[in-house]
């Protein structure tokens, strides 16, 4: 019942805490950030410690009334030292690698402290995501794990960092709220049609092992095959070199919005997939979309500038939303 109550009284007080809504960080906890209840153990150390002093007083028993004045001592003393594993503490920065709709985020909170003040029980939590965090050499790093539902910003909300060190009778907590929000790319299409072909002047070639033109020689590695090996080229250079072949593929492959005759949803989920698989073969491609044009080019780079120009596209119109799915 008193967890209860105190769950009650502690949600009533988030409504009132500081931040009231988000911030840039860096920030700082400072006193007027850090609030300290009670935990239910505490109202049992109360309870006891209260009787006991009664007592203690009803029966003029010194020995009992300076055991009663110590123990609260130190109980008022655990107060300060929780308040002081806070105080001070920065919340610099939060990221996160962007991933695809309905796959688990993994945010990283990045913690700084006063060199030489070690940070020991503190507790970090985003929603259901709770970690530990020490804080040994001034510095931490904390991971949380969130599920992700839809594609585009994800606020991160309000991060409560906490600690009921060193007696646990007291729990301290601030609360940053950041700013930035993270990005979730959209869902792939499971399956579908395979990637467009390259069209166009730019003609591709990429590495095949079938293919019809020497593109290089590298140096041989443990599963060729011998009649890959350049002989002559390995005995002018002491060493087993290996030839790799080309195979030509086109021009860029273009990825375009209005040749697909799906729903919105649909649309963007078939287009990461072709992102993706365009990737996966080395491929040049352009995205065409709505008022955008990305490309074309490939790489790392590419096809993060693809994915979040397609996580980013505006929910689907009233009138289209009915033949969308999903």
């Amino acid at each position: 019942m008193a967890r209860g109550r105190l769950s009650g009284l502690r949600s009533r007080l988030d409504a009132l805490a500081r931040p009231r809504g988000p911030e840039p960080l860096p920030v700082v906890f400072d006193r007027r950030r850090i609030y300290i209840l009670p935990t239910a153990f505490g109202i049992f150390f109360l309870a006891l410690l209260t009787v006991m002093l009664v007592g203690a007083l009803n029966y003029n028993n010194n020995p009992a009334l300076l055991l009663g004045l110590l123990l609260a001592g130190a109980g008022n003393a655990s107060l300060f030292a929780a308040h002081l594993q806070l105080s001070g503490l920065r919340v610099v920065a939060i990221d996160a690698e962007p991933v695809p709709a309905g796959a688990p985020i993994e945010i990283r909170v990045h913690l700084r402290t006063d060199p030489g003040r070690p940070r020991r029980g503190l507790r970090l939590a985003l929603d259901e995501a709770a970690t530990t965090v020490p804080l040994l050499d001034g510095a931490g790093d904390a991971r949380l794990v969130l599920p992700t539902h839809r594609r585009g910003w994800l606020q991160p909300g309000r991060i409560t960092l906490s600690t009921i060190r060193p007696l646990g009778i007291a729990r301290a907590w601030a609360y940053a709220w950041p700013a930035d929000p993270l990005l979730v790319y959209p869902h792939p299409e499971a399956g579908g049609p395979p990637l467009p072909q390259g069209a166009g002047d730019a003609p591709q070639a990429r590495l095949h092992p079938a293919g019809d033109d020497v593109h290089h020689l590298r140096a041989w590695r443990r599963g060729d095959s011998r009649r890959m090996i350049a002989w002559k080229p390995s005995a002018r250079r002491g060493a087993l070199l290996v030839r790799e072949y080309e195979q030509p593929q086109g021009g860029d492959v273009v990825l375009d919005w209005s040749a697909l005759a799906l729903g919105h949803e649909h649309r963007i989920r078939r287009l990461a997939r072709w992102v993706d698989e365009a990737e996966r073969e080395g491929r040049r491609y352009r995205l065409r979309l709505p008022q955008q044009d990305v490309g074309p080019g490939r790489g790392a780079a590419h096809r993060h500038a693809c994915l979040r120009a397609l996580a980013l596209l505006p929910a689907a119109p009233a009138v289209d939303a009915g033949t969308g799915d999903g």
